[in-house]
């Protein structure tokens, strides 16, 4: 794992954790795929997570999102910012998720700008039931920009390329305010030119204040900021 600083995380240790597992033991069907994991992110820190397939990064991730849940025993114990109880969309509110199983549902017939949208309503897309307010409409534009593909906002996500997918992605993300993002695996089928452009974005959100907390089996993700 490797991990960098963020601008005023230097007495983040007498603060409430961003993350925290102790004696995290996670089951996938008949098989532990978490065994006894005991981990503490800090507020505003700058983190990989490094591993082959196959290591559990990927139920790692659920377990943070609640997707997974650990087996229940009296020394285990997972705090999400000082918390282990959470309404899910509440979470999704604080902290940015992008994940491939979201890459693999969001290639739908909306536009980017409706994907941006729904994220304020953690959904794919906008249905009838949902109302999308002005301010809405203003913090997805704002979003979209800091991203670089404001100019793809009427476009369908089925006609955007892996690199602008995820920037879109990062954008539904970032309609919160979240205090941190995680990010799995977001290199992954990216050309050379789209992985330039995604890491100096990642770039910039670190430097923004945004906690980066990155899932990845590439060195090469592990932006300066992270080493830091």
């Amino acid at each position: 794992m490797a991990r960098g600083g963020a601008a005023g995380a230097g007495s983040a240790r007498n603060s409430v954790a961003l993350i925290e597992f102790r004696n995290v033991s996670v089951m996938r069907g008949a098989r532990i795929a978490l065994d006894r994991v005991s981990l503490r992110i800090d507020s505003g820190e700058h983190v990989a997570i490094l591993g082959p397939n196959g290591s559990g990064k990927s139920t790692l991730i659920k377990t943070i999102t609640r997707e997974c849940y650990p087996r229940a025993d009296d020394v285990s114990s997972v705090r999400i910012m000082g918390r282990e109880v959470w309404n899910v969309f509440d979470l999704r509110g604080m902290l940015g998720i992008v994940t491939n199983d979201l890459m693999d549902t969001a290639r739908r017939g909306v536009s980017c700008r409706e994907m941006v949208l729904s994220g304020f309503f953690s959904s794919i897309g906008i249905w009838p039931h949902q109302t999308v307010t002005a301010a809405m409409q203003a913090k997805a534009e704002e979003a979209l920009e800091r991203m670089e593909v404001l100019r793809l906002a009427e476009r369908g996500m089925d006609e955007l390329s892996s690199g602008e997918a995820r920037r879109v992605l990062i954008a539904r993300a970032l309609v919160h305010d979240p205090r941190a993002l995680l990010l799995d695996e977001p290199t992954a089928s990216l050309d050379l030119r789209a992985l330039r452009d995604l890491r100096d974005a990642m770039r910039s959100l670190a430097r923004s204040g945004i906690a980066i907390l990155l899932v990845t089996h590439h060195l090469a993700d592990i932006i300066p900021e992270i080493r830091g």
